[in-house]
């Protein structure tokens, strides 16, 4: 396992089951060694744990309740190996990497995060191993996808455009999401291109295996998505927090809904002016999560 400190964080490198290389993030909490519950934020298809670096600071340097925040570039994803396996891009699989990275790291007890496919993962985890599981947030997913909002993704995702530049990057996330993200600023913009891009050679990069878009290609929406009822219905006896973008065309209003019916204790805000997957450190949403979690530990 190697050590390097950089900006608010420690960069960990650990080994999954079957060897690969992996990579998470470890944010201490500043000030004395508290008790507190740690953190572990679980990211999107293809995002990685740069994500979730601005809330990670804003939770670990929180002045009255810090504490310690992990999040985990999955295989084929950040700075984690490519796994030559492609079938092995899948939700089993990188529950078991998240499962990893907590035994690597010491953590028997979190409250999790999990951003889309993220949030999928959490659901597994529940069924996997519930004794990890102390709070759950989910950011914009639930056990119904709107196809409409995947095919989405699919699509941007395999437009065969790259940017050239920086600012080009920011154009381009602009045209994708723009329209369904109407309250970020320049700042936010560059914040999120630097999050999914990397640099190589002067050009930025989109920093996951491509063969993770191309997988959304073999989904036949003729036929229902599959929904996780059943797995949500693990959480309910875990705290959970729903956060849905105004203007998500992943995670509908009725969902949320039923959501709610069935997990009676469950806490919902709305990203304002946000669409699928919400920043979490824009707007009111820290102090939600902030919140949340300090009635958990």
């Amino acid at each position: 396992m190697a050590n390097a400190v950089t900006n608010g964080f420690t960069e960990k490198f650990f080994e999954s089951t079957d060897g690969l290389r992996l990579y998470a993030r470890n944010y201490q909490p500043t000030g004395e060694s508290t008790d507190r519950l740690p953190v572990v934020c679980l990211p999107g298809l293809t995002r990685n744990a740069r994500d979730f670096h601005e809330l990670a600071l804003i939770l670990s340097r929180d002045a009255g309740f810090p504490r310690r925040v992990m999040a985990v570039d999955y295989r084929g994803r950040g700075l984690s190996d490519r796994d030559d396996n492609k079938a092995n891009y899948n939700l089993a699989v990188e529950c078991g990497d998240v499962i990893a990275a907590c035994d690597a790291f010491g953590i028997d007890h979190a409250i999790f995060i999990g951003t889309s496919r993220g949030g999928l993962i959490l659901h597994l985890l529940a069924a996997i191993k519930p004794e990890l599981l102390t709070g759950g947030i989910l950011n914009d997913i639930g056990p119904v996808i709107e196809p409409a909002g995947l095919m989405a993704i699919r699509d941007y995702l395999n437009r065969d455009r790259k940017p050239r530049s920086w600012s080009e990057a920011i154009d381009i996330l602009k045209e994708n999401h723009g329209a369904a993200f109407s309250s970020l600023d320049p700042t936010d913009w560059e914040s999120m291109a630097h999050a999914i891009y990397r640099e190589q050679n002067g050009v930025p990069l989109a920093d996951y295996d491509p063969a993770i878009a191309q997988q959304l290609k073999t989904i036949d929406f003729n036929n229902p998505l599959p929904d996780i009822w059943p797995q949500f219905e693990r959480l309910r006896s875990t705290p959970l927090l729903v956060i849905r973008g105004e203007n998500s065309n992943l995670l509908s209003r009725e969902t949320t809904e039923e959501m709610t019916k069935r997990h009676p204790g469950m806490v919902q805000i709305t990203a304002k002016g946000q669409g699928h997957a919400p920043l979490l450190h824009l707007g009111d949403i820290p102090e939600a999560i902030r919140i949340f979690i300090g009635r958990l530990s």
